[in-house]
Order: structure tokens, then C-alpha cells, then sequence
């Protein structure tokens, strides 16, 4: 059993959470899940979904995978000290560090990524990619792995690397078969990106 913790914020984009967590929520003999905060208490999405957390220094269980979620509340914590030093503190120690979108340029910040391959969202591309000139930033992806670190594209993609996720730690049939069960369409080649307009 590994624990996956979310480390929320203010503004965070609503399916870059959601996607994921229902992805590994379809295996809990697998996954156990924790949502955690700065300062613990309540945590509104942009879509003014509104979500318990706990602080970081309380969590029940250890982390092994840290997801790093994106959204317009990225652009405050990005010169949030704090914040980003407790990122940093929990990818350090993580087994693996999962971001989505807009999340990526927080690590980016931390310097967690700095001579790794990412990605993240095109919609915002200029402003995450100029946070670190340390990262090898890969546009047409939809995801990236790099070690420990997978990064994914814009919002929805964050369901496609949690399966890709899944795919590389169990089985190939397993994430088929949650796909199936959410009936999502599952991109499976991470290579291949649709939204790329290069």
C-alpha cells in the first residue's frame, strides 16, 4: 500500500485533482490518499469546490507519491517561500512526484526538476517554462517521465499520466480496465498530444 498525498492551495484547477485521484481511487488495495495543505483546514478549487485538508506536519501516513495539482492559485505560490520549501521537502522524500498542468512550474521553482525532462499545460507555457532555464522542457508530450518525476500537459492530462502511472507500477490491463470503468479514452502513447500547435 502507497500513500499519495495532494498538496492543495487556494485556486488549484478542479479536474487536475479530481482526475487523478479517481483514476488511483479505482485500486485502494493499492492506493491510500491524503489531502494536505500549509495550513490544513479548507481549500477552495477554482470552481469554488471546497475540500478538508490536513497540514502538512500532521499527515496520518508518510508520502510516497506527492501529486502537485496546477490552476490559476499556482501563480501566488510561486513566490510563496513557504510553500515551496514544503514542496520541495516532500518531492526530496517521495518515491515519486506526479504533477499536472500548471503544477509542473512550481517544481520547476523548486528546483526539483532542474536537469529532468517536463512538461505542462501550452495554454501557459511561456510563464511556467521561465520559471527555471534548468529544466529540459519537452512541449509535445502528454506526459513526461524523467526518474521519479512524471509531469503532464494541461488539466485533462493529469488522467492520462495517472494511468500511465498505474500502467508502469501494476499492468498495462489494469489501467485498461479503469479506463474502461470510468469509460474515459484513454491516450495511452505519451507522445502523443493532441494539443500541441507547434
Amino acid at each position: 500500500m502507497q500513500t499519495l498525498t495532494a498538496l492543495l492551495f487556494d485556486d488549484f484547477e478542479t479536474l487536475d485533482l479530481f482526475g487523478p485521484i479517481e483514476m488511483f481511487g479505482c485500486v485502494p488495495e493499492h492506493y491510500r490518499l491524503q489531502f494536505a495543505s500549509i495550513n490544513g483546514g479548507i481549500i477552495h478549487s477554482k470552481h469554488g469546490v471546497v475540500i478538508d485538508t490536513i497540514t502538512v506536519t500532521e499527515l496520518e501516513y508518510p508520502t510516497d507519491i506527492v501529486l502537485v495539482v496546477g490552476g490559476m492559485g499556482t501563480r501566488q505560490q510561486i513566490t510563496n517561500q513557504p510553500f515551496l520549501q514544503t514542496l520541495k521537502t516532500l518531492a526530496d522524500h517521495a518515491h515519486w512526484v506526479l504533477s499536472v498542468c500548471t503544477g509542473s512550474a512550481l517544481l520547476a521553482k523548486t528546483g526539483a526538476l532542474d536537469g529532468k525532462r517536463a512538461t505542462s499545460n501550452k495554454l501557459s507555457w511561456q510563464w511556467v517554462t521561465a520559471q527555471s532555464n534548468n529544466v529540459h522542457w519537452i512541449e509535445q508530450a502528454r506526459w513526461v517521465i524523467d526518474g521519479k518525476f512524471y509531469t503532464s500537459s494541461g488539466v485533462s492530462a493529469g488522467m492520462d499520466m495517472a494511468l500511465g502511472f498505474i500502467a508502469d507500477r501494476h499492468n498495462i490491463d489494469t489501467a485498461r480496465q479503469i479506463a474502461t470503468y470510468t469509460e474515459y479514452r484513454w491516450q495511452e502513447n505519451s507522445d502523443v498530444d493532441d494539443f500541441y500547435r507547434g
